[in-house]
């Protein structure tokens, strides 16, 4: 197979979209764009903000707006944020528009590596582990519809993640 213009990266929060997609643009030589940091771009404020005035449904409208641009571009791997396959247009264009690598990690990895880091409003809850569990409940069927791959990044370094993506696409 020859190697995809567009890469998207989907799965949950904590699997390493960002970091692993900062990787594989450098590695490839191309573009890497994060969903979330162009919404807060556009915007002018961060996520919290966004949900704390929105709520997450307006969020969410500016998420699938985002998706859309960016799934557009060309020689682009793109990071998105772990719902942005809530809404099946923004499947139906990410899966049409690139090859697209559900990035899998188990709940307690999502922990681990949520714990520290951005403010996550979906985690302000009394029992984070329980709304990641809820969370990835009901979008891992939505991430697997759309998956070309299914990568495990459960304990892995970056370049690990990245060099199995590279040899599945290559």
């Amino acid at each position: 197979m020859k190697h995809p213009r567009n890469i998207f990266l989907i799965g949950p929060m904590g699997a390493g979209k960002s970091a692993v997609g900062r990787y594989l643009a450098r590695t490839l030589h191309l573009s890497f764009v994060d969903s979330d940091d162009e919404i807060e771009s556009r915007t002018g404020v961060d996520i919290p903000f966004i949900f704390e005035k929105e709520g997450e449904e307006g969020f969410r409208k500016r998420e699938t707006a985002v998706i859309d641009d960016l799934s557009k571009m060309d020689g682009v791997v793109l990071a998105t944020g772990g719902g942005a396959v809530i809404n099946p247009d923004s499947r139906s264009r990410l899966g049409g528009r690139g090859f697209v690598v559900y990035l899998y990690t188990t709940v307690d990895q999502q922990v681990a590596r949520t714990q520290k880091g951005r403010e996550r409003p979906l985690l302000e809850s009394t029992d984070p582990r329980a709304t990641l569990q809820e969370l990835l409940d009901t979008r891992d069927p939505m991430y697997r519809e759309i998956a070309d791959i299914v990568v495990d990044t459960d304990g892995r370094k970056v370049k690990s993640v990245a060099n199995e993506i590279i040899e599945q696409i290559s």
